[in-house]
């Protein structure tokens, strides 16, 4: 267990390192990088999943999420890199919290995801957006009346969370129907792209959509 857990924690730190680079040295080279793990996520999906109509949805829905990426990252830096910091920290905390107190299974989906991980991914992702907004808050794109009423804006950390588990689920599910592990071999420790951004590609359509509402419920 410690040494696959410093094998998934060096590949994240790595990718997160990676990821922050990329975004922080402006569009174009964040278009790149966009373009190529669409690429990537897109080959790992059509790889993994034998159903035309399936493969279709898939990657329909993997365009829709780059493009929500897309569209965060040109709207506010700083409130994409929380998306970002929300999911990965989502995962870390369950992947610890899960492996440290066990517990009952949380899903017969994915058999190593425990209710103690599902736990630990919004107790992690709590502390480190909260610490990542006090640190961001007037640049986040984010309504101000929301960050400053406490109890909203721990619902929304909350809600993005969810999401990302419940990504991680779907992707686990079709992983499980196709009877394998991982959807690629590209990340040490994670497996393939997929594996690593299961929960985001749902995440950014889901904020995109919620954000989309809110602007239309304003006019």
């Amino acid at each position: 267990m410690l040494k696959e857990f410093e094998k998934r924690l060096i590949s994240s730190i790595i990718l997160i390192l990676t990821t922050f680079l990329v975004v922080l040295e402006g569009k174009i080279f964040f278009y790149i990088f966009l373009f190529i793990a669409f690429f990537i996520s897109s080959y790992e999906w059509l790889k993994m999943i034998k159903r035309v109509d399936i493969k279709i949805l898939g990657i329909l829905f993997l365009f829709f999420s780059f493009y929500s990426a897309y569209y965060f990252r040109n709207q506010n830096l700083e409130g994409f890199l929380l998306i970002i910091l929300i999911c990965i920290s989502t995962d870390i905390g369950g992947y610890i919290f899960g492996n440290l107190f066990k517990g009952p299974k949380l899903s017969k989906i994915s058999p190593n995801k425990t209710q103690s991980g599902m736990i630990g991914s919004f107790v992690l992702s709590l502390i480190t957006s909260l610490i990542f907004v006090l640190q961001f808050s007037n640049k986040i794109y984010i309504d101000q009346n929301l960050i400053e009423n406490d109890l909203k804006f721990v619902i929304l950390i909350l809600l993005i969370s969810s999401v990302s588990q419940v990504g991680d689920l779907i992707i686990s599910y079709f992983k499980r129907s196709s009877k394998i592990k991982n959807t690629g071999n590209i990340i040490p420790g994670h497996g393939g792209l997929l594996d690593r951004i299961d929960g985001m590609i749902f995440v950014f359509p889901f904020v995109y959509l919620v954000t989309l509402i809110s602007i239309i419920i304003k006019l």
